[in-house]
């Protein structure tokens, strides 16, 4: 995400936050010491490996990690960055995102809630597959996946791009030992359902962003959040969950599940009490003739 600000001195200065790992490779600047303003460096082979070793570190400790970054410029748009269709409030990202100066890593905590733990081992249970498909990078996701119960000893965790370099077949003989699937684009997730959905699984997917809608839509069933939820996931979704809680599907599987028994049972009893008349009536009707006497 970027956002122009315009300085007192009539400058602009541009705002950039996203994944430490991937804007780090657009720096050329850093911060000399963030305590005493924003006078810049250049930045050195040693400071992108320390802050490679910070955002690992917090990564496995489940924390996701955002890079901020700015740059200057001295006017909006600047000459030599190509608008979109003649739309001055529309630039090409790929002109601007260069020779940043790199501000500070954040790791933010988003802690599970008291019952995910519960609520992913009664889906394993219940002979359902849990997979963890995330924006976040390989690392977070390993940590959280593994801190409520999604990824096993022996789970396979894979990134995004190496998923998408992947040909249908090798992808298909992939899936079944796939657990984590991190730093995944909206394709990744939609092209992910519609494998498992050709390989015979009935697929349940669940999410609250504008890039979880084709995932939603392709899925069997799509589970949109109804707090969190973003409007085009509630209309891709066939399902809203209104408390935005993932033990909600849990029951709704339990409900399901009892309903379907019920039915079956009720058919399976209608059926029984038809063949029994059935007999019933053929053995009343269609009596053997008496043997003759001898």
């Amino acid at each position: 995400m970027a956002t122009v600000v315009k300085l007192a001195d009539g400058k602009y200065r541009l705002y950039v936050k996203g994944a430490p790992e991937v804007l780090l490779g657009k720096c050329t600047k850093i911060i000399e010491d963030a305590m005493h303003g924003v006078s810049d460096v250049q930045i050195t082979a040693e400071n992108i490996s320390t802050l490679q070793d910070i955002v690992t570190n917090y990564a496995s400790r489940s924390l996701r990690t955002i890079g901020l970054l700015y740059r200057d410029f001295e006017n909006w748009p600047p000459e030599d960055v190509r608008t979109i269709d003649d739309d001055e409030s529309e630039v090409d990202v790929d002109d601007f995102l260069k020779d940043l100066v790199f501000l500070a890593i954040v790791g933010i905590q988003d802690p599970l809630r008291d019952d995910v733990i519960g609520a992913v081992q009664d889906c394993q249970k219940a002979g359902i597959i849990v997979r963890m498909v995330t924006g976040d990078n390989v690392w977070t996701a390993r940590a959280i996946a593994k801190e409520c119960g999604i990824l096993s000893s022996d789970g396979l965790v894979m990134e995004g791009s190496d998923f998408r370099a992947l040909s249908e077949s090798q992808a298909v003989e992939m899936i079944p030992h796939l657990q984590v699937l991190a730093r995944s684009s909206s394709e990744d997730k939609r092209v992910l359902v519609t494998l498992l959905k050709k390989l015979g699984h009935i697929v349940a997917v669940t999410g609250d962003g504008t890039n979880d809608a084709p995932a939603l839509a392709a899925a069997d069933i799509g589970l949109s959040m109804g707090i969190s939820g973003t409007e085009i996931a509630k209309e891709a979704a066939s399902i809203i969950l209104m408390d935005d809680n993932f033990s909600s599907i849990v029951k709704a599987i339990m409900w399901g599940r009892a309903i379907n028994d019920a039915v079956r049972k009720f058919l399976q009893v209608r059926f029984i009490s038809v063949l029994w008349y059935s007999s019933a009536y053929f053995s009343t009707s269609f009596k053997l003739p008496s043997p003759l006497p001898a």
